[in-house]
């Protein structure tokens, strides 16, 4: 962890897709040691907000700074050995259907490290046992559930030992049985490491479970930022319809 800066902080971000704007000058802060879950109903630019902070999208205006660089104006090399440092659990777990499970894994590793095979081999097989598929190794992504794909995801998006997360709606489409699994999980990682995690679901209940903070989002903006307890008590009739609807 990079000096004292925090892991993430957004100010000020807009983005549009021609006529539609999707956020609006959206203000954000992410410690080490700490989750915030980004909520709102689809369509309301969670999902964009993660990929402007990983650079695969550029921002209308307003900055992000991650461990306190602005990435604004980075050369590809640059945004690229900072994006080293994050951890991304895409929404479908986007694993490479004509690679192994293992291979999926072990992908980051062969791209951004000098490990030999043998070390490879260790990492990934070290890596799927912390998510409980160590006996799948050898599976294609087709041969098992998208629960355990979810679960092969994380494990490769903690291949290179990231001090950032970022989790696009890890529990979407899942069974509440699963998708509680994948929870535990994921605040066992945030325990173990410490890491700043952003997480952009609309399941509240899981929300919940794994936030310290949330912050609510509705036509573009951040409507209301703060415990769980804080958004309860609000008077706000969106935040008041949101809580109703997801509980």
């Amino acid at each position: 962890m990079e000096g004292h800066a925090p892991a993430i902080v957004v100010e000020g971000l807009r983005k549009s897709f021609g006529p539609q704007r999707v956020l609006n000058g959206v203000n954000l802060r992410v410690e080490y040691g700490e989750t915030l879950s980004v909520l709102g109903r689809s369509g309301t630019g969670k999902s964009v907000l993660l990929k402007l902070i990983v650079g695969l999208l550029k921002p209308d205006a307003g900055s992000i700074a991650i461990q306190g660089r602005d990435i604004a104006g980075l050369s590809l090399d640059q945004l690229n050995g900072i994006r080293k440092k994050i951890g991304f659990l895409f929404q479908q777990a986007a694993l490479y259907d004509s690679l192994t499970v293992g291979e999926n894994v072990a992908f980051p590793l062969k791209r951004h490290t000098s490990m030999s095979a043998a070390e490879r081999r260790d990492r990934v097989r070290e890596l799927l046992k912390q998510v409980g598929m160590e006996e799948h190794q050898g599976k294609m992504p087709s041969q098992i559930s998208g629960g355990m794909q979810k679960r092969v995801g994380l494990a490769r998006a903690l291949a290179l030992d990231p001090n950032i997360l970022l989790f696009d709606e890890p529990t979407t489409g899942l069974d509440p049985i699963t998708a509680g699994e994948i929870e535990e999980l994921i605040l066992r990682m945030q325990e173990q490491r410490r890491a700043a995690s952003i997480v952009v679901t609309h399941d509240l209940h899981g929300a919940k479970t794994i936030s310290d903070r949330l912050a609510l989002v509705h036509e573009g903006n951040v409507l209301i930022e703060g415990a769980f307890e804080d958004l309860e008590s609000s008077q706000d009739e969106f935040v008041s319809r949101f809580l109703r609807q997801g509980s």
